[in-house]
């Protein structure tokens, strides 16, 4: 039995990545970070926030001048998702099959696969609470009516200096079915060369207006409870930079993750604020901490006066154009059996996908009259660059905020 667990062990495991890579979509089109050293739940990685580095005039002399100091931004991600699968047996003819044919993958394994990388895709789109800006569609229009949307994001995105590679959109299956019947996405005479033929063939967006197309439904729905005439509610109003900030007029209390649009008018224009603290609700008055990371210490971005009023983004699909560097994943291998360690008597086996960079290990104990297969992963997510994504939100959007 040792010696066939031992043969089996690698081929169950690197088929388990194959299922892994094509139902985890998020972990594909993020920036994912990725060590060969095994870590425990609970531990922390360092991320790196580049800083903006200005140009200056150069002055000819003698001497170079001192180069001065940069301050490298960092925020920690913990690795605080252990998740495993559920237990799962193999029958005897599943191992000879498993030993004997290279493509042969059993249910259980595939379901159990299954289950890990929707809970991957979750945590990583979870993190869209923190996301403020809105691509608006027209009036009336729908989710991805026409092509709008998509530049608008994309004019989002380029306003926040956002590189023009590595840009993603991912919609649930209501977002595809819309843009798969936009001409200006599927038509070969209007997107030209081999690749137009693609959405209609296969179904397969490939790269438009700048942006690799997913669909995936694991794409979150917010739900926010707010409801009323909001207003801000302070005497003398607030300054550019504030992020918190007091208003009434609500008639139910608002949630984190909603978002708000304040028109500045003049050369700020409309700003989207997500609430990201929710304190003192009573009698549609509240406390709420706002953050709008491309403004001023990342509150308002221009002073707004008293009784100014605070238009809510209502429930919505969160399809999210984003560059891949707004979200970062970490992940790192488990401990695996090795010469030093004998896995206390289970067979234990890590392997790290080359293109999802995920660890995946593969646990087999011996139970009473029976083996027991478990896989289990190590990893944590977080949204560090906010003002690189975009919420594109469905059809309610453009009647409440017009």
């Amino acid at each position: 039995m040792a010696n066939t667990l031992t043969a089996i062990l690698p081929k169950i495991l690197a088929r388990g990545l194959l299922t892994l890579r094509e139902r985890a979509v998020a972990p594909r089109i993020v920036n994912l970070d990725y060590s060969t050293e095994a870590a425990m739940a609970g531990s922390t990685i360092d991320v790196p926030i580049p800083s903006a580095v200005a140009a200056t005039d150069v002055t000819a002399s003698n001497t170079p001048p001192a180069p001065g100091d940069t301050t490298m931004n960092t925020t920690q991600i913990s690795l605080n998702k252990w998740k495993k699968s559920t237990p799962f047996h193999l029958t005897d003819k599943d191992m000879v099959e498993l030993d004997e044919n290279r493509h042969f993958v059993p249910m259980q394994i595939d379901e159990a696969i299954r289950g890990l990388a929707n809970q991957v895709n979750d945590d990583v789109f979870g993190e869209y609470k923190n996301v403020y800006n809105c691509a608006e569609i027209p009036s009336s229009g729908s989710i991805f009516s026409d092509v709008s949307q998509i530049t608008h994001a994309r004019r989002l995105l380029n306003s926040e200096n956002a590189s023009p590679d590595n840009r993603r959109l991912v919609s649930n299956f209501v977002g595809e079915d819309a843009m798969l019947n936009l001409s200006g996405i599927t038509a070969f005479n209007e997107v030209g060369g081999a690749s137009g033929d693609a959405p209609r063939i296969s179904g397969e967006f490939g790269n438009r207006f700048g942006f690799d197309l997913f669909a995936d439904d694991s794409v979150p729905y917010h739900t926010t409870t707010a409801t009323g005439t909001p207003l801000i509610d302070n005497g003398s109003g607030y300054s550019a930079g504030a992020t918190a900030i007091h208003a009434d007029g609500f008639t139910a209390t608002p949630v984190v993750g909603d978002v708000i649009k304040i028109e500045h008018g003049g050369s700020t224009g409309d700003k989207f604020y997500t609430i990201t603290a929710v304190s003192g609700y009573s009698s549609g008055d509240v406390d709420l901490t706002i953050n709008n990371g491309g403004s001023v210490n990342g509150g308002l971005a221009a002073a707004v006066a008293d009784n100014k009023a605070l238009k809510m983004v209502p429930s919505h699909q969160v399809n999210l154009a984003f560059h891949r560097d707004a979200f970062a994943l970490a992940t790192r291998p488990l401990l695996a059996q090795t010469d030093e360690y004998d896995g206390l008597n289970s067979n234990m086996m890590s392997m790290t996908d080359p293109v999802t960079g995920l660890s995946l290990r593969l646990e087999v104990n011996r139970q009473y009259k029976q083996v027991a297969w478990e896989f289990d992963i190590l990893y944590g997510v977080k949204l560090v660059r906010p003002e690189l994504a975009v919420r594109c939100v469905d059809a309610a959007f453009a009647a409440t905020l017009s």
